[in-house]
């Protein structure tokens, strides 16, 4: 499917919608303010100004209104992984990230996530891009259009489970790669007989060390997977993928926090080694535990510090 996007003042805009308005259609999603269905073209208007033009006559009708606006993968990124397919960006997707390994506090969170072609420039609009670009309050305000909008799942591994697997020899490459699968069986699923063109996993492990991992499973997806690094700037499910699991974490730490009665920080700084101290001894080691981490070095630090303020 061809893609065009044009940008229009409010002036032009009308023009385009009158130009349009006999093929009026209803289309009721985020940001949407007109659109009209040609026998070989769809056509979207956003409130932000964009046109998208979508279809085998896409090129033809865009170029009626003015210069079309390329999308391609940003400049200056480089990735690692398997060799994308041509306009690959612009393909229909399941995506899946991750967050929160890195976190002393918290748990591990996965989500996938499916984009079709058609739903590109609306989750464009609802101001999906690289996560890395956008702040955890904005991404607070996007995922619940973005659950409304999209299909997808969600895992959560909270503290206690994770630490049990990872006592038992589970190393977080494992860990994650049964997270991904299931997120990816569980959106698959609810996709019923439609398919994607592609999955694409961000990826953390080489591809056979990934299914290596998760040989022992009852159903493994495979079927066109390919794997990347920095795969949230290289289709927009992954990064909607990765903002789903980002709001997962930050909920289940809000949630931790309350119960920790204070502030958890991110990541595994010294920061958090004092605040981890602390609550060691406020609440104990079993408390402590069971919202970290507990093999991180972090642990041991933190019992350092409290028993220098025990003294």
């Amino acid at each position: 499917m061809s893609n065009q996007v044009i940008i229009v003042n409010d002036h032009m805009l009308k023009k385009v919608m009158n130009h349009y308005l006999s093929t009026k259609v209803v289309r009721n999603a985020p940001g949407v303010i007109f659109a009209a269905k040609l026998p070989d073209t769809a056509i979207t208007a956003y409130k932000s100004g964009k046109v998208l033009f979508q279809g085998a006559g896409a090129e033809r009708e865009a170029s009626l209104w003015g210069k079309t606006e390329t999308k391609s993968t940003p400049s200056g990124s480089t990735t690692k992984g398997d060799v994308l397919p041509e306009r690959f960006a612009e393909r229909s997707v399941v995506g899946s990230d991750e967050t929160g390994t890195g976190d002393f506090f918290g748990p591990v969170t996965v989500a996938a996530c499916y984009v079709r072609a058609d739903q590109l420039e609306l989750v464009r609009e609802l101001g999906v891009k690289d996560s890395k670009q956008l702040t955890d309050d904005l991404m607070l305000k996007i995922a619940p259009d973005l659950k409304a909008t999209l299909i997808y799942s969600v895992l959560t591994l909270d503290n206690d489970k994770y630490n049990d697997v990872q006592a038992r020899g589970w190393s977080q490459g494992k860990i994650k790669a049964l997270l991904h699968n299931q997120a990816l069986k569980h959106v698959l699923r609810k996709m019923g007989d439609e398919k994607p063109e592609y999955v694409l996993i961000d990826q953390f492990a080489a591809r056979g060390i990934y299914y290596n991992h998760i040989k022992e499973e009852s159903e493994i997806i495979r079927d066109n997977v390919l794997f990347s690094t920095k795969a949230e700037g290289l289709h927009l499910s992954v990064a909607a993928a990765s903002i789903i699991a980002r709001v997962a974490f930050l909920e289940a730490m809000g949630t931790l926090s309350k119960k920790a009665g204070m502030t958890l920080p991110k990541g595994a700084g010294s920061k958090v080694d004092e605040v981890a101290a602390k609550i060691l001894l406020k609440h104990g080691e079993d408390k402590l535990k069971s919202m970290t981490k507990w093999h991180f070095a972090n642990a041991g630090k933190a019992k350092k510090i409290a028993a220098k303020k025990r003294m």
